[in-house]
């Protein structure tokens, strides 16, 4: 309404102003003529009786002849010059006679003269007119003689003729505003429903709905707006539309990545990531990390420095970071600068080489390995060769112990090398396996039997624990029972004289699984997932000894995951080590 009010109170204001000046100088008009008219009359009066002047030193006469002007419709009186009234044709009249007025005077010197007085008495206006009826003399003076004619008459009562006339007009002034705006508010109520239909609308579209507004062709400026809103609307949500679109393919993308990814503000804040780059820095949820400060999330030196380095300008910066105390990851992490108008930043990529390290770390470990594991019987071989070609092959004493010291790192040798064809063959995919029905107990109870003649030397006790109907597992019975071995072998190993060695089975969700526990030196945490590795030994020495050759466990993991199975330890150091590995039943 406030609108409606703005829109047309100056047209009001406008409206009356211009109907009160032009009331005003109507009655201003109307009085002017009055007035004229009025002194029109009276000075043809005066002409009149100068027509018919009579012999001023007749008394009777004069009266005679103001009498007559008197009953023309005005009064009259013949005034001398000093004042003296000499005739007037209605005696006591309430109407002032002054020989010092305006028009007294002027009337001495000018022979005629007019004026308009407010009368108290009757509360009207009186048109004052005066002749004078002697030579003009330029200073008159009261015994100069001089006789002057007054006439006077009231004049007419213009305001209430004007405002009677004036009823009529502002009554339909009244009558035609009533209407007019009567006319402005219902058209001011069709225009404020469709300004409201606009505003909200444009409500809608601040929230993102891009309905179009329905509205009646008008052919005004608002239907213009309408229907220019309409195209903004349409080409908004095409807009949004494929800004969401686009939008939700790369939120797809980067949650699907691997890859840690973060956009990072030039104050190094994250403003975003993905998933991956929250769960390598630890933290569950990803809006744990938006909005905050890099350095509140990563305490990685390199990975400060290569952010800084990119916000600085270069254009891509590597460097390489480990995250994690117990189970290190190693991530290479790359930073390129985001070149905008209004702001700069970075895009910091973390990508997890910590395989790649890992199968570095072995390749190195293992070409290390394999030539110390060779070099020590081929050195024995070597040295005791040299030494039996020196003379010692006449030795009758010690020529047999040093060929059996030959035989013992030659077979030692055979070993390695067998392990090292049989390891190569199953990551090669050429391990052929036998897949048939195995009875778990029998394969427990023939491993058992041979480790039990090991045990007893060494003071060990084993024992087996085996369900009721255990069922049987679908596999290559003659590998089973090599990784069984390996496992016995092991736990015989690493087990003080006096300790215990259990064998147990179960079965749990299609699988039968068979634990080797026992109570030796244990294997610290760090180390049992590396204990896989070919040629990893937690007691390098101790394993020389029994004539490991390093690659047992790593062999039994390939066969085991060959099964469809998998090997898994549970130690701690002194507590001993259980070691698992899985089979699936028959089928």
């Amino acid at each position: 309404m406030n609108f409606f009010w703005r829109s047309n109170l100056a047209i009001l204001i406008l409206v009356f102003l211009v109907l009160a000046g032009g009331d005003l100088y109507s009655w201003r008009a109307v009085r002017s003529q009055a007035q004229e008219a009025g002194f029109e009359e009276l000075a043809a009066l005066a002409r009149l009786a100068r027509s018919h002047q009579p012999d001023f030193n007749d008394s009777a006469a004069v009266h005679r002849w103001i009498a007559e002007i008197g009953s023309a419709g005005a009064e009259a009186a013949l005034v001398q010059g000093d004042g003296q009234i000499l005739a007037a044709s209605a005696p006591g009249s309430s109407m002032t006679l002054d020989n010092k007025a305006t028009e007294f005077q002027q009337a001495l010197s000018d022979r005629e003269g007019r004026s308009i007085r407010h009368n108290s008495a009757i509360d009207r206006d009186v048109l004052y007119y005066a002749v004078s009826y002697s030579p003009a003399l330029p200073q008159p003076s009261a015994a100069s003689g001089a006789r002057v004619l007054l006439l006077t008459r009231l004049l007419p009562d213009i305001d209430r003729q004007f405002s009677a006339m004036r009823r009529p007009v502002w009554t339909a002034f009244l009558i035609l505003f009533a209407a007019a705006l009567a006319v402005a508010l219902l058209d001011f109520n069709s225009t404020s429903r469709r300004i409201r239909s606009l505003k909200e609308f444009v409500a809608r579209m601040a929230a993102g709905d891009f309905r179009l507004v329905n509205a009646t062709p008008a052919g005004d400026a608002l239907d213009q707006l309408t229907r220019a809103l309409n195209q903004t609307a349409a080409r908004l949500d095409a807009s949004i539309s494929v800004l969401t679109d686009e939008r939700n393919r790369s939120s797809a993308i980067l949650g699907s990545m691997i890859e840690g990814v973060a956009v990072i503000t030039g104050d190094e804040r994250i403003v975003f990531s993905n998933r991956a780059f929250s769960r390598i820095l630890g933290l569950e949820d990803v809006h744990e990390i938006e909005g905050r400060p890099l350095l509140e999330v990563a305490r990685q030196s390199d990975l400060l420095a290569a952010i800084k380095m990119a916000l600085s300008g270069q254009e891509q910066v590597t460097s390489e970071i480990v995250v994690g105390t117990v189970r290190p990851r190693s991530f290479a992490v790359t930073a390129a600068p985001v070149r905008a108008s209004s702001h700069k930043g970075a895009v910091l990529v973390l990508h997890e080489i910590t395989n790649l390290r890992r199968l570095e770390r072995v390749r190195q470990d293992f070409v290390a390995n394999v030539s110390h594991e060779f070099r020590t019987p081929l050195t024995a071989i070597q040295g005791f060769a040299e030494t039996l070609l020196s003379g010692a092959i006449d030795d009758p004493a010690n020529r047999r112990r040093f060929v059996e010291i030959i035989r013992e790192h030659s077979m030692r040798l055979a070993r390695l090398t067998e392990d090292l064809l049989k390891l190569s063959r199953i990551e090669a995919g050429q391990l052929k396996l036998d897949f048939r029905p195995v009875s778990v107990a029998q394969l427990i109870e023939s491993c058992v039997e041979t480790a039990q003649l090991k045990a007893v030397p060494r003071q060990l006790a084993l024992h087996v624990s085996l369900p009721e109907r255990l069922p049987s597992a679908r596999g290559d019975s003659n590998t089973l029972q090599e990784v069984l071995q390996n496992l016995l072998d092991n736990a015989l190993q690493y087990t003080p004289a006096g300790g215990k060695i259990d064998v147990s089975a179960s079965c749990s969700d299609g699988h039968v699984v068979v634990t080797v526990a026992d109570t030796g030196i244990g294997i610290p945490q760090a180390e049992q997932e590396r204990i896989f590795e070919r040629f990893y030994r937690v007691d390098a020495a101790r394993s020389r000894e029994a004539g490991g050759t390093g690659l047992g466990l790593s062999i039994a993991r390939h066969i085991m995951e060959a099964h469809g199975g998998r090997l898994w330890v549970e130690s701690a150091v002194g507590e001993g080590s259980h070691f698992h590995f899985s089979i699936p039943v028959t089928s």
